[in-house]
């Protein structure tokens, strides 16, 4: 029988930037409430974060099996309270499972009116998807956060239509050549699209390898 841990990804990025990232949201998320990672990935990010930013739940979820195998995974390895199992969830769903009046299994422990979603984290994502994924996830994000509400995204940007770093124009170059849809985003196009959904910029930090994190507000 196989063990269930060997779906475990691993992804050696999130070694390096998940305690830059803890900083910055312990800075700007509310105290409570519960957290919405879109694009989870291999689940490094949540069973780091989530025992961490208690006693704010967090939700996990990504569009790809294999990814939400290696959550699931991962949650198991490292169990958390706090940490929910990981949803199918794709940032250009018209409508987010977490918004269905039939909520998925996983969820329906969570009584969202006493810990609704007051944040969204997305790491890594916009530019490793089409561009209709950073438009669905602004879309969804202006109808599930409340006022106040912290959208949080993490990752390369251009800065003036211009690459920050000679190392992130490589990256944009192979991403690009991997697929046509990708590419490293330009932070205004990223901003305009969310000011249009009612999501305000609050603050970019800067931070390791030439990434930044972007906190927008509802």
């Amino acid at each position: 029988m196989n063990d269930p841990l060997e779906a475990r990804q691993h992804a050696p990025a999130t070694q390096r930037n998940q305690g830059p990232i803890l900083q910055v949201l312990l800075q700007v998320l509310p105290p409570r409430g519960t957290i919405l990672e879109v694009s989870s990935g291999t689940g490094e990010h949540a069973i780091f974060l989530a025992p961490r930013l208690r006693p704010r739940k967090w939700i996990p979820s990504d569009p790809d099996p294999d990814a939400r195998a290696s959550i699931a995974a991962w949650r198991k390895h490292c169990p958390t309270d706090n940490l929910y199992p990981p949803i199918a969830l794709d940032a250009r769903d018209p409508v987010w499972a977490v918004e269905q009046d039939e909520l998925p299994e996983a969820l329906q422990d969570i009584d969202f009116k006493h810990d609704p979603i007051v944040a969204i984290v997305n790491i890594n994502m916009i530019h490793i998807a089409p561009w209709s994924a950073c438009l669905g996830l602004m879309s969804r994000a202006r109808q599930i956060l409340p006022p106040g509400g912290i959208l949080y995204l993490y990752g390369p940007f251009k800065q003036g239509g211009k690459h920050t770093a000679p190392s992130n124009a490589a990256f944009d170059e192979r991403l690009q050549a991997q697929n046509p849809e990708w590419g490293v985003r330009d932070l205004d196009e990223v901003v305009a699209v969310a000011q249009a959904q009612s999501l305000s910029l609050v603050k970019t930090y800067v931070m390791p390898a030439n990434n930044l994190s972007v906190i927008f507000q509802a």
